[in-house]
Parts: structure tokens; C-alpha cells; sequence
């Protein structure tokens, strides 16, 4: 199983991702590792993304998640995921992927990108949240409030996936 940790930058993707992959047990890949150069440079120049820019990380991240596949070994990777046709790639990579998407009042993600050292400056949020295409609930998603304590969502993903390996009589 791989589970991709979704959202906007400032949610706390990687924070909860290294602490569900620390609490499953499960290797971990920093989504934002992945990205080209290139994508680097325009983002620290605060120049949006976009798809063009985007693929080729994508592709990066499902290559990550193929391989997790292939090896036997389940993971978790952060990815802000912003679009469904993303998410969509991504679930084509492995044969159990499934998404958790973190919400965060946009107030409080612009005082958290303010206050932390990161390549991704906080006038490019709004063409985050522009381009967010909201899970729908056909998707394989959880959604979990950023608010709450990094405790409180892993334990919330865990009780997530006991209760789908339990209804699926596995």
C-alpha cells in the first residue's frame, strides 16, 4: 500500500507524512525531493507551476510509488496532488494507492508559510488553492483537518485503513 499525504503547501504534508511513515513502519519519500530543477528555480522565483512543469514530477512520484510496488514494500509520499487527473496518475502507479488530504483554513496557511524556510514562497498559495480540485468521494481519500495534532491525524489515517482492511474482510 502506498499512501500519498495531499494538500496545498503549508498543510504540513511532510510533518505528517515522515510521522505516519514513522508510525507504520513504512518507507517515506519527500515528495518535493523529486521535483526538477527547474521547477525549483521558478518557484523560488514565485512563478506558478504548471501542468508542463508538473508531469515530469509526477511521473517522478509514481516511479517512486511503482517501485515501492514492484519491491513489496508499502510507503508513504507527499505530493500536494492538486488536480484529479494528478491523483488519477498516481493511482495508475501502484496497486494500492490511496490519498490523504490535509485541509487547512487558508488564514492559517499563510501565517505558517510565512514563518518557515522553504523553496515554495507564500504569494504562489493562491495559485495553489486556485488550482486545488477538491477530492470527490468516489476518490480513495481521507480528509483530515491540518489543526489537528500530528498525533491526532496519524492516529485518525490508522483507524482509516483498520477499518478498510476490516470491511473488505481481509
Amino acid at each position: 500500500m502506498i499512501i500519498v499525504v495531499m494538500g496545498v503547501s503549508g498543510t504540513g504534508k511532510s510533518t505528517v507524512g515522515q510521522a505516519l511513515a514513522i508510525a507504520l513502519g513504512w518507507d517515506f519519500q519527500e515528495g518535493d525531493e523529486l521535483h526538477p530543477p527547474s521547477n525549483i528555480d521558478k518557484m523560488q522565483a514565485g512563478i506558478a507551476l504548471g501542468d508542463d512543469d508538473r508531469w515530469p514530477w509526477l511521473d517522478r512520484i509514481a516511479c517512486w510509488i511503482r517501485g515501492e510496488s514492484e519491491q513489496g514494500r508499502s510507503g508513504v509520499v507527499t505530493c500536494s496532488a492538486l488536480k484529479r487527473r494528478y491523483r488519477d496518475h498516481l493511482y495508475g502507479a501502484g496497486d494500492d494507492v490511496r490519498f490523504v488530504h490535509i485541509r487547512v483554513p487558508r488564514a492559517e496557511l499563510e501565517q505558517r508559510t510565512r514563518h518557515r524556510l522553504h523553496f515554495m514562497p507564500t504569494s504562489l498559495l493562491d495559485s495553489q488553492l486556485q488550482t486545488l480540485e477538491e477530492p470527490t468521494p468516489g476518490e480513495n481519500v481521507l480528509a483530515v483537518s491540518g489543526q489537528d495534532t500530528v498525533a491526532e491525524i496519524v492516529a485518525s489515517v490508522r483507524h482509516w485503513l483498520d477499518a478498510r482492511v476490516t470491511s473488505s474482510g481481509s
